[in-house]
């Protein structure tokens, strides 16, 4: 595969489709294809959620939006596939971030009856979130997220788009911050 710059961009332009935290128009819309069974995925979605935090304080809630999108390798990560689908289900019931965080946070348990634990402590309906589970209702639309990953040059997580260009740079809150300040004059 040639590295032209048909593959630094994103090619599926952030929606309403996507899971948000912000505006879609704000100044800077990061874009995250992450792996919940992903060690350096975790890293970098913590390193963005404080990232947010910063610049929130500091821009205003409007500056950034986080967009996260699921791109589990189950070549390598056999759990992140079902970690998704939890997330997914979670999301049905308005909990997409809260899974999100809890499944990060616990990336060494993701076997089913664990996922089945987070989603109880987070209140769930837990008979609808088995049965999504069990019948893998969100099995399409994450496929769709690894399609337009894959579509943009997107080979493994984590990937982060800035205003829909491809961040190459280092994974560190300075040189991840001024990215998104330069991003967005």
């Amino acid at each position: 595969m040639s590295d032209d710059s048909s593959h630094s961009s994103l090619l599926v332009p952030p929606s309403t489709q996507d899971w948000i935290q912000g505006i879609l128009n704000a100044k800077v819309v990061l874009v995250m294809y992450g792996d919940y069974q992903d060690p350096r995925s975790a890293d970098v979605y913590k390193l963005i959620k404080a990232i947010k935090r910063e610049l929130s304080t500091s821009f205003g809630e409007d500056y950034l939006c986080f967009i996260f999108r699921h791109f589990p390798q189950a070549q390598i990560h056999p759990r992140a596939q079902r970690a998704a689908q939890a997330a997914v289900a979670a999301a049905a019931q308005g909990k997409f971030w809260l899974m999100s965080d809890t499944l990060f946070d616990h990336q060494q348990r993701l076997e089913n009856g664990y996922l089945i634990e987070y989603a109880n402590d987070l209140g769930l309906d837990m008979p609808q979130f088995l049965k999504e589970l069990s019948k893998q209702v969100h099995v399409d639309r994450i496929n769709e997220d690894i399609e337009g990953g894959i579509q943009s040059g997107v080979t493994t997580a984590p990937a982060l788009f800035i205003n829909g260009i491809w961040y190459t740079g280092h994974w560190n809150t300075t040189e991840l911050m001024a990215a998104m300040i330069a991003a967005s004059r």
